[in-house]
C-alpha cells in the first residue's frame, strides 16, 4: 500500500506582494465574521514575520502578538498601524456600485 503525505494548508505561504496582502483582506472584509478579518491580519502578520512588523509599526513584538492574538479585542489605531505597515490601505466605497 501506498502511503500520500500531505502538508497543512498555510496561506501565509501565499501572502508574498501587496496586491495580494489587499485581496485577501477584501476577502476577508466580505465575510460576515468580523474574526475572518482579524485572521487574515494574524495571517499575513505571520507572513511578513512578527519582528519586521512590530519595528514597522512601532509596537512592541509582544505587544503585537497579544493584539493578534485569537479572540484578541484590538484597538482601531493597532490594527491600522498594522494594515499601513503590510504595505496597504482600507477603503470605503459605496455598496451599490
Amino acid at each position: 500500500m501506498m502511503i500520500t503525505k500531505t502538508k497543512t494548508f498555510d496561506v501565509a505561504e501565499f501572502l508574498e506582494d501587496e496586491e495580494t496582502i489587499a485581496d485577501y483582506l477584501n476577502m476577508a472584509l466580505e465575510d460576515p465574521n468580523p474574526e475572518m478579518f482579524l485572521l487574515a491580519v494574524r495571517n499575513i502578520a505571520r507572513a511578513r514575520g512578527m519582528t519586521q512588523l512590530a519595528r514597522d509599526t512601532g509596537l512592541g513584538r509582544e505587544s503585537l502578538y497579544k493584539a493578534l492574538s485569537e479572540g484578541a479585542k484590538p484597538r482601531y489605531d493597532t490594527i491600522l498601524k498594522v494594515v499601513r505597515a503590510l504595505g496597504v490601505k482600507l477603503l470605503a466605497e459605496p455598496t451599490h456600485v
